[in-house]
């Protein structure tokens, strides 16, 4: 069958009406960003911030225009707004989400849900929630992994996932899996070498229709792999998920430690315990030789998580299994679980999982700050 294409999509859409303007949404200008990847379509409707919760039936209906096309599986319209540009709210609230459900909560079943954070890209960051999902599966603990970074998407290729998400209704997705660990990214609904131009709304209806829209089941934890950074879309996510706690990820580097305090802080300014920082990179270890180097220095991200009164959670080392391992698809805690670097990993989950118990058997998800003195 072959594949729909995007003027297909867009002359489907030409028969859906905005009810209050009287033309069809696409000579209006409100459809943007579709994608499609063998069958699996995406695409935003903009509108008024206003006039977002009412327009569910619009959005609907677009969802089953799309639908009702030959060669397509499975159809996520999302509805974005862009804020007010005069006094709009902060932290993406002025945005009409996906679904037009922005007050329903997002993964009810899911008992714990921990984000894997950096204050900037390139710190091995998806390498660390990759690797903690695997060490918590093991444990016995039923794990979901969401990757919630956009624009570079990362987890089919370190899962050594291939093929395409199954809707059985054609409304909702199965999550991938892979090592017992159910999986869901942008990367699986567009193509690797496609670039993503979308705005933040955009993005954020486009994240809360994932976690909304996929069939999760019953978990005991999630690891969201958040994107780099401290803007909007990571606001609004802290915003919008139960998070239960932060994990912070940082290179012992002084610029790498100021951005993860950047990171710390936003967490804190919105309520979501920080669970401690893990320095990545923290030493080398000669292969020839045994000697250790610190090619990045050593100890900053002890000494930070000490000055901010937060747990230092582990050292990670650079290590090129580390990293071939995971482009090959195959975490070096499934692929190697009786090496020394998936026992490192290993005792940084129990590390985490013991404060998320500690968190919730004091007050559940909206726990007070766990301060480490």
């Amino acid at each position: 069958m072959a594949e729909v294409t995007e003027q297909q999509i867009i002359e489907a859409l030409k028969h859906i009406q905005d009810p209050d303007k009287k033309a069809d949404i696409v000579s209006l200008g409100m459809v943007s960003g579709i994608a499609v990847k063998n069958g699996h379509v995406a695409f935003a409707i903009e509108v008024e911030p206003s006039r977002g919760p009412n327009l569910e039936p619009l959005r609907k209906a677009a969802e089953k225009a799309v639908h009702d096309l030959a060669g397509v599986v499975s159809v996520s319209a999302v509805l974005t707004a862009e804020r007010n540009v005069q006094g709009g709210p902060k932290g993406g609230h002025g945005h009409a989400h996906g679904a037009g459900q922005a007050d329903a909560p997002l993964l009810p079943h899911v008992k714990a849900i921990i984000a894997v954070a950096s204050g900037k890209g390139g710190v091995g960051k998806s390498t660390t929630a990759t690797n903690l999902a695997m060490a918590l599966s093991q444990m016995g603990l039923k794990t979901g992994l969401f990757d919630a970074d956009i624009f570079g998407p990362s987890m089919p290729r370190m899962l050594g996932i291939t093929g395409d998400p199954v809707s059985n209704d054609g409304k909702t997705m199965m999550p991938m899996e892979n090592y017992g660990v159910k999986c869901m990214s942008m990367g699986f609904l567009v193509p690797e070498d496609s670039p993503i131009i979308w705005r933040g709304p955009m993005v954020m209806g486009a994240l809360e229709q994932l976690l909304r829209d996929v069939q999760w089941g019953e978990l005991d934890v999630m690891v969201i792999d958040m994107p780099p950074g401290t803007g909007d879309t990571q606001l609004t996510i802290t915003q919008r998920l139960p998070l239960t706690g932060a994990v912070i990820v940082s290179t012992p580097q002084d610029i790498a430690l100021l951005d993860a305090t950047k990171g710390l802080n936003m967490f804190r300014k919105v309520d979501v315990p920080v669970l401690g920082i893990i320095e990545n990179m923290s030493y080398y270890i000669c292969p020839k030789c045994g000697d250790e180097a610190h090619i990045f220095g050593h100890g900053g991200a002890k000494a930070e998580a000490a000055r901010l009164s937060t747990e230092f959670l582990g050292e990670v080392p650079l290590d090129i299994a580390i990293r071939q391992t995971s482009d090959a698809g195959e975490p070096i805690v499934v692929s190697k679980p009786n090496g020394p670097h998936a026992k490192v990993y290993r005792d940084i989950a129990a590390k985490i999982w013991d404060k998320v118990q500690a968190i919730q058997g004091n007050s559940g998800r909206k726990s007070p700050r766990i301060v480490m003195e």
